[in-house]
């Protein structure tokens, strides 16, 4: 039996806030119903989960945080950092748990990892230190890599500019030249791809962000299209055809999320809740996607990976 706060007879109300559909958020909400049922939740007995998706269009997410608000939600998942940002505009007095945050400091969304000090707190990705290691991994498949094209989003983030830096220690260590290629909209994804093609770049670097994850399957395609082999942030990118992912794994940082909604429905400030940081990654290689575009990858490379799709 769960130990909750009295809520009049009533069973808690959370709610999980997206910017992808049903069927593209499906493993993750699957894990974070995992978590819960770990900690004795379960939906429609003792507890009331309220899903909101905005489709892939990440305009929609101020409007359905707003919602949210209004339904005075006990607390509020978040499933990326945009989506957090529409949430902590709406309320800075419902508790906000991130599923996931490349760099929840620098965003703004708490004062420290050991002490968030404000309604925010959940768990990072940790995506700016990883984004050094994924181009590592493209110069092993690639050992004559020479120039890379990073696509990134808004160039005021400041978790895309940790990225960044950590992507240029790594060109420097590999005498690689980078080419960064801004998406600020889907119309930027194909200008993107011709660009790269035309400055004759050797593979691409997507970095993680809300436009890209929204648009997996163009990026996907046009690589394929390119024959331009290309590393992503998560495995939804391999599940949708991509070649190869390294990063956090979305689905364990999900499952996790639910230990902070059980601490905070049982009284836990967000504030005193410290930030975690995935301590899960993977590393994904799509040979399918590899034989496409001709690409043989080293018995070395397939060796570390967690999984390999055949």
């Amino acid at each position: 039996m769960v130990k909750r706060k009295a809520w009049m007879g009533t069973n808690p109300r959370i709610s999980y806030l997206t910017g992808a559909t049903p069927a593209g958020q499906s493993v993750r909400l699957e894990a974070f119903r995992q978590g819960l049922r770990e900690l004795g939740y379960v939906e429609g007995k003792n507890i009331v989960v309220e899903y909101r998706y905005a489709e892939e269009n990440p305009d929609r997410l101020p409007a359905l945080a707003a919602e949210l608000v209004r339904l005075k939600v006990d607390v509020l998942v978040t499933g990326g950092g945009g989506i957090t940002r529409a949430a902590k505009n709406v309320t800075n007095t419902i508790p906000i748990v991130m599923a996931q945050d490349g760099d929840p400091v620098a965003n703004g969304f708490v004062a420290s990892l050991a002490q968030p000090g404000g309604n925010i707190t959940g768990l990072s990705n940790l995506n700016p230190e990883i984004s050094g290691k994924q181009l590592e991994l493209l110069k092993e498949i690639l050992p004559k890599l020479s120039r890379v094209a990073v696509l990134v989003s808004s160039a005021k983030n400041p978790a895309n500019l940790q990225q960044v830096k950590e992507i240029e220690l790594a060109a420097e260590a590999f005498k690689v030249n980078l080419q960064y290629l801004t998406v600020r909209s889907s119309r930027d994804i194909e200008t993107a791809f011709r660009a790269a093609t035309k400055e004759r770049a050797d593979a691409v670097l997507v970095q993680s962000g809300s436009i890209f994850n929204s648009h997996r399957k163009l990026i996907v395609k046009l690589a394929a299209q390119s024959r331009l082999p290309a590393i992503y942030s998560h495995s939804q990118y391999v599940a949708d055809g991509g070649l190869m992912t390294y990063g956090a794994s979305l689905p364990d940082l999900d499952r996790r999320v639910a230990t902070y909604v059980d601490k905070i429905l049982k009284g836990t400030k967000p504030a005193d809740l410290p930030v975690q940081q995935a301590t899960k990654f993977e590393f994904v290689i799509n040979l399918k996607a590899a034989k496409q575009i001709g690409l043989t990858i080293p018995n070395r490379v397939l060796e570390r990976a967690n999984q390999v799709i055949k």
